[in-house]
């Protein structure tokens, strides 16, 4: 009873952020993302009789605290799902991500976990039934399932049986590039779960946040349709600056942003009155992903690579669903 898989992650274009059943890990609004083949988790999930617990390692190094529960926590929903209760497990992770600092590690890592753990239960079950059960390990994680642009479903269902990702369109539809600014690698202070539980409950924005997304989602699904870079960008641009606004009316307020972040907005403007289409987005976290076509990809790393603070850029193009190895 043993399984590998690799998942990617992925950027939110259209964000989540806060959730309407923190238990279930329900989303206040649907959320559209790309998959990213540049950064990814494999994970090797074994059940065996013998164990008395179940054990977790992440890059080599033994894991407990609350990464662990957060694992044993995942694996007993995927044991009660299969009915199989009692029956423990040995998880190894690589991590090809810089954790915890903005670049969505824990989407790819449940995503394989997810993957792994009913392979090797021998569970039968569909992209739409993996995407579900991936959700309650973490909210993002539920759109890596799929390849390209991936739209998660909030859905209505308060057993959020109508709560998984779809895909819009696949890897292949259209070769956007996304630059992974790299500015720091450091854990951030506050988590993504924290930050959209004090936004939701504190802030005076959120709920004029929640109301802009519908008409967002709209366009930006044409945009795609379309292959329509300039308005793709434009609506994923303001929808990031909406959500990081959220976060500054929060109760006590807040910021994922560097001095660098900042720079690197700047800069990305400047490209664009040079006549350089690009456009940036920013999760939760300091680091910043920068839109453009592969048309323009020396000119961008160049100017990204001169900013003063910047460690590295990193290019990833629509990466492919889960894989099994």
């Amino acid at each position: 009873m043993k399984a590998t898989a690799k998942a990617h992650t992925n950027i939110a274009l259209i964000k989540y952020w806060g959730k309407r059943d923190e238990s279930l890990i329900l989303p206040m609004n649907n959320s559209l993302s790309l998959t990213l083949d540049g950064f990814y988790t494999t994970t090797t999930v074994s059940f065996k009789e013998e164990l008395t617990e179940d054990r977790f390692f992440l890059n080599d190094h033994p894991i407990k605290g609350e990464q662990y529960n957060r694992v044993t926590k995942f694996l007993n929903l995927i044991r009660d799902y299969a009915q199989r209760t009692g029956l423990y497990a040995e998880v190894s992770s690589t991590n090809h991500v810089p954790t915890a600092a903005g670049f969505a590690s824990s989407a790819s890592g449940f995503a394989a976990l997810a993957a792994a753990s009913t392979r090797a239960l021998d569970m039968q079950i569909t992209e739409q039934e993996l995407s579900r059960l991936t959700r309650q390990g973490s909210g993002s994680a539920c759109r890596s399932v799929y390849g390209g642009f991936v739209e998660w479903e909030q859905g209505m269902e308060d057993d959020g049986s109508d709560s998984y990702a779809v895909q819009v369109a696949p890897k292949d539809h259209w070769d956007v590039r996304v630059a992974a600014v790299v500015l720091s690698d450091t854990m951030k202070k506050v988590s993504s779960r924290a930050g959209m539980k004090r936004t939701v409950d504190t802030s005076p924005f959120y709920s004029s946040w929640v109301s802009s997304i519908p008409d967002d989602l709209t366009q930006i699904k044409k945009g795609i349709d379309d292959c329509d870079f300039e308005k793709v960008g434009q609506i994923a641009e303001a929808n990031c600056l909406k959500m990081h606004a959220t976060t500054l009316g929060a109760n006590p307020p807040f910021t994922y942003w560097h001095d660098t972040t900042m720079a690197v907005m700047q800069e990305v403007r400047a490209m664009r009155e040079r006549g350089i289409p690009a456009f940036f987005t920013i999760d939760a976290g300091p680091n910043v992903k920068v839109l453009y076509l592969p048309q323009h990809e020396a000119a961008v790393q160049k100017y990204l690579r001169e900013i003063p603070g910047v460690h590295d850029v990193i290019v990833s193009r629509s990466g492919q669903g889960v894989t099994y190895l």
